[in-house]
């Protein structure tokens, strides 16, 4: 507690906290607004944690908790308001878990919300020892005015890319059997694809958090609808977004496929269509703007770039 109360106290930023760390519920005032709706969204980081144990690192998989469910809130235009996080452990070993709540203090930071609260739960009988999981729970807020909900989305309309920083926190079931069926450790270094980091290291590189460049687009651009590209990939996510009688149209050569990508799919003989709706791709996010915005809302955030269109005709996501 005493380790990690001044990495909590660093993500309150501006908001105005009543009560302090500890308590059994945390509060925080709203922010003043004319009619302000309430966004939520809770999720995990998988079987990622395996190779965060295996390697002792802690700090990214608290980044990646954040971000999988900042990340999905932004979509509808909301600011993360307060997280809060749930780590279960079979022991508890205060290094590790002060370890884990500073990352998750890091991507709260980062997203610009507090961390207002959370439970560790020390369960022997569930959990064998060293092994831990992880859970998340963010809030944000929204005008209900400025709901971002896809309905103003029409043909024509294009689609931003934007770059993930890697794997993020989805597909590690897979990536986990291509490495253990290729003989390849999470310590082997020198993996083509995997650049010159250890395998286990590249694969740790935390979920990239979408906070500030979402804000940047909504000011720069009219954005009609965001998709927060995790399980299912670009084929599955971005239909949740876009009305029943439109479809997207993605451009494959519009841009670069990171090489891990390329690594995996190589080493597990992975199929396209199985690679695009288990991975990001590279795509981590994508806006949704009239054609008449596109520039803009490229020239908002730094290796932005346009990957398709919206046409007419329901259906799935289509790659040319």
């Amino acid at each position: 507690m005493e380790r990690i109360r001044s990495a909590v106290a660093s993500t309150t930023g501006d908001l105005k906290l009543i009560g302090g760390l500890g308590g059994f519920a945390g509060m925080v005032e709203l922010p003043a607004m004319k009619e302000p709706v309430l966004v939520s969204a809770t999720d995990g980081v998988g079987t990622k944690v395996l190779i965060a144990e295996a390697l002792n690192i802690y700090e990214t998989v608290g980044i990646d908790l954040v971000a999988m469910s900042v990340n999905d809130l932004l979509v509808t235009g909301a600011r993360p308001f307060f997280f809060l996080d749930y780590i279960a452990v079979g022991r508890l070993e205060p290094e590790k878990a002060a370890a884990l709540v500073e990352g998750v203090a890091e991507g709260c930071r980062q997203s610009g919300c507090a961390l207002l609260g959370g439970e560790t739960a020390e369960m022997p009988d569930l959990y064998q020892e060293g092994h831990f999981d992880l859970a998340g729970f963010a809030v944000g807020v929204v005008e209900k005015n400025a709901i971002i909900d896809g309905s103003r989305v029409a043909a024509g309309d294009v689609l931003i890319g934007l770059p993930s920083s890697g794997v993020h926190s989805n597909g590690f079931s897979l990536v986990r059997k291509i490495l253990e069926v290729n003989k390849i450790s999470y310590t082997m270094n020198e993996v083509e694809g995997f650049g010159e980091e250890v395998v286990g290291a590249a694969l740790l590189t935390p979920t990239r958090i979408y906070a500030r460049d979402a804000a940047a687009l909504i000011q720069a651009a009219d954005v009609r609808a965001m998709a927060h590209i995790t399980g299912g990939g670009l084929p599955e996510n971005l239909p949740r977004v876009i009305p029943g009688e439109l479809h997207a149209r993605i451009e494959r050569s519009s841009w670069r496929v990171p090489p891990v990508f390329e690594a995996l799919q190589r080493l597990g003989n992975v199929a396209d269509d199985e690679m695009l709706r288990t991975f990001n791709m590279g795509i981590g996010f994508v806006a949704i703007v009239p054609a008449a915005d596109e520039q803009k809302a490229i020239a908002a955030v730094p290796g932005a770039a346009k990957i398709g269109e919206v046409v007419s005709g329901g259906g799935q996501t289509e790659f040319v």
